[in-house]
């Protein structure tokens, strides 16, 4: 074991967030526009009838585009990163609230020395 390295914090996040903004910015432009199969049973079968556009539905991020942009798969990756950016500013933000609740670790302990 001591020949393998570990992968520090920092480079793991890095590499999170690597293949995070590649499924945004070259998969999640590719997704198929059509309802997925919970919304087309709903509207086949008359589910969604009442159903009314939430409060957020103009928002400029809205239906995972960007409103203003005319290229729909710019519009969908610039979206999807913004949504990145802020789950990592959030998630980061959790994690350092928790730890700075937590405190300092214990100190270690340290052994009695024997008497000479």
């Amino acid at each position: 074991m001591a020949g393998q390295r570990r992968l520090s914090l920092v480079a793991f996040v890095a590499v999170g967030l690597l293949a995070a903004v590649a499924l945004v910015v070259f998969v999640a432009p590719r997704a198929s526009a059509d309802p997925d199969g919970l919304e087309k049973v709903a509207a086949d079968q008359g589910i969604d009838a009442g159903v009314r556009p939430h409060s957020l539905g103009a928002s400029p991020f809205a239906d995972y585009g960007t409103e203003g942009v005319g290229h729909d798969a710019l519009g969908t990756a610039l979206a999807g990163l913004v949504g990145v950016a802020a789950t990592f500013v959030v998630g980061s933000g959790l994690v350092l609230l928790v730890r700075r609740r937590r405190g300092p670790p214990p100190p270690a302990p340290v052994a009695p020395t024997p008497p000479a």
